[in-house]
């Protein structure tokens, strides 16, 4: 396989200061074995004592203060914006890397030349389970982690393609992010929180974009470290979303289907995105009905990617 001594790497970390994670995110970047260019980390903690330790203890991370309440998909951008590498390298901030993810992640872009997307092997913090193995788009037109909540035995050990990368370790070439950038953004803003990784999957499959999948680039996710700390590695986590994000849960499920589908695999799909919609709201009415006004506020988001779908997409 080629050689991949010659890539510049920037790493994008976006924190809410949440868990007491992002220390141990930012020392296992600094401890790759392949150096990154640039540590670039978002901070929308508002909490000046965490940055004033972070620029103490962490010189050469990039701290760019954002705003509490910034959402997820621009603080990404704003970090894409202001990093330089070939490859950028997307992490919460509940994120552990082996000290040889980017060197044996960056192999995957070498299997050829429209990989834009790398996958490695995401355990949780018990090194035994797995968080994801690829991220792949189910019947139900969700974002499916493949090998979600398995015992590790090595039955993911094969190089190969998948549909896309998990948003907790997400490895993008930048030529693709600039192939699927929507206006200003790599990243659609009106998502905020979830499903924004198999958004840009989707978008990057639909241009003729790959993804690859490499076993041996390991890393480590408090899975919901970030976004539902009551809820931490438990089944059927959006019982412990705030209102907000499962809102956005909601919401970004229907605007990634409007945005990515044609009308063939839509009709296709139908009876399953049926049987998906009927579960998901039965529960909403039962356990969360305020769910509903939630909803009809956001079909804002969703009226504008009606009128703006692509009709490469309509068949």
């Amino acid at each position: 396989m080629a050689d991949a001594s010659n890539k510049i790497v920037s790493a994008i970390t976006v924190s809410c200061g949440m868990g007491g994670y992002l220390k141990a995110c930012l020392a296992s970047l600094k401890g790759q074995t392949y150096p990154v260019a640039e540590i670039i980390l978002i901070d929308n903690s508002c909490q000046p004592q965490l940055r004033q330790e972070i620029l103490n203890d962490h010189p050469f991370v990039k701290l760019c203060p954002g705003a509490r309440g910034l959402s997820y998909c621009d603080s990404l951008n704003k970090g894409i914006g202001l990093s330089r590498g070939d490859f950028i390298l997307c992490l919460n901030d509940d994120v552990i890397l082996d000290g040889h993810f980017i060197k044996e992640a960056l192999n995957g872009f070498l299997a050829g030349p429209k990989v834009g997307m790398v996958s490695g092997k995401i355990l949780r913090y018990d090194r035994k389970t797995i968080d994801s193995a690829g991220l792949f788009l189910s019947l139900c037109r969700t974002a499916k982690e493949r090998g979600y909540g398995l015992i590790d035995r090595g039955q993911f050990k094969k190089n190969e393609y998948v549909f896309g990368v998990s948003g907790a370790v997400a490895f993008y070439r930048r030529e693709m992010l600039e192939a699927v950038k929507e206006g200003t953004g790599y990243f659609d803003p009106d998502f905020h929180f979830f499903y924004e990784d198999l958004d840009i999957a989707w978008r990057a499959q639909n241009k003729g974009w790959k993804c690859y999948f490499v076993p041996s680039a390991i890393a480590y996710h408090r899975r919901g470290g970030s976004a539902r700390p009551g809820g931490i590695n438990k089944p059927y986590a959006r019982r412990y979303l705030s209102d907000q994000l499962h809102g956005d849960l909601i919401k970004n499920r229907y605007l990634t289907v409007i945005k990515n589908e044609s009308r063939r695999d839509f009709l296709l799909h139908l009876p399953f995105l049926l049987l998906y919609d009927l579960a998901a709201w039965c529960y909403v009415l039962f356990f969360r009905p305020g769910q509903i006004p939630i909803f009809i506020s956001n079909l804002k988001y969703l009226k504008p990617a009606l009128r703006k779908r692509n009709p490469e997409k309509i068949k």
